[in-house]
């Protein structure tokens, strides 16, 4: 657990562990809400070390245990370049980015931006531009006002998660207290504002090394078949998983199944 300092009063917050025999390094890229307890989930994290990689696992500016100022605008490009700086800093060997999300977005823009990667792995990452997303996007930006994380919870897990998963987090939610709309200066809420500036229109063909993507059919938000065909399309050689017990959150649905895929993939194509 350590901070890479960046200037006065902003750093990023990293979880780094060298690889062993196995000589590769998972660098893992948050979902825009997410933190690195995604990734170091005894199932995931552990497991992976265990079979002597590397992780290395970071929240973005304005994510939990980092500082950012009050005017530092934490838009999609700043993660990107701070995905490339701490990479550049650290130096983990043989990386394997790995983005959950718009983290795969994220993770792909760093690759095409020059920053080494040795595979990518996108997870729920491939959707196309357009009134649908934007409205998706907008809508969840709203509701953090109205009703901070709470409300975007609720409104939007039945439709992100497998209905195991869903029943396992119901007791916790519809409690009696009056949502709390998201404090403007929220590090949270300015990412989740900045996102909307997000340029979701990437030129997928660019990427030339292994590239895995993973989806959850249970994900009726973001999985939209017949885009993520056309997209999957223009990726050489792209390796593909469909997971028909899990949603938009597979690393959190199915952690063991998850490890597994990434290992699989990574030693056959890492």
């Amino acid at each position: 657990m350590a901070h890479l300092d960046i200037a006065p009063g902003e750093a990023l917050y990293y979880e780094y562990d060298a690889p062993g025999a196995a000589g590769a390094t998972y660098v893992f890229v948050n979902a825009l809400t997410g933190n690195t307890g995604t990734w170091q989930h005894a199932e995931i994290g552990p497991a992976l070390r265990a079979a002597g990689y590397g992780t290395l696992a970071w929240n973005f500016r304005g994510q939990a245990q980092t500082r950012f100022g009050a005017d530092t605008a934490l838009t999609p490009k700043l993660v990107v370049e701070d995905l490339k700086r701490l990479v550049a800093q650290i130096k983990p060997p043989k990386p394997i980015v790995v983005g959950l999300s718009i983290g795969g977005l994220f993770a792909a823009q760093a690759v095409l931006a020059g920053m080494p990667a040795a595979a990518l792995v996108l997870i729920n990452t491939l959707r196309k531009p357009g009134v649908r997303l934007e409205w998706i996007n907008q809508a969840t930006a709203a509701l953090a006002r109205a009703g901070g994380t709470r409300l975007i919870m609720e409104a939007n897990l039945p439709q992100l998660v497998n209905p195991e998963q869903l029943a396992a987090m119901r007791a916790g939610v519809f409690a009696a207290e009056p949502y709390q709309p998201m404090d403007r200066a929220d590090g949270l809420y300015r990412l989740i504002e900045g996102s909307l500036a997000t340029d979701w229109n990437f030129p997928w063909e660019k990427l030339k090394l292994p590239v895995l993507s993973m989806t959850g059919l249970h994900d009726r938000v973001f999985y939209v078949a017949a885009d993520v065909e056309q997209l999957a399309a223009r990726i050489a050689g792209l390796k593909r998983i469909e997971f028909r017990d899990a949603g938009h959150l597979i690393p959190m649905e199915r952690p063991q199944a998850f490890a597994r895929a990434l290992l699989e993939f990574t030693r056959r194509d890492g």
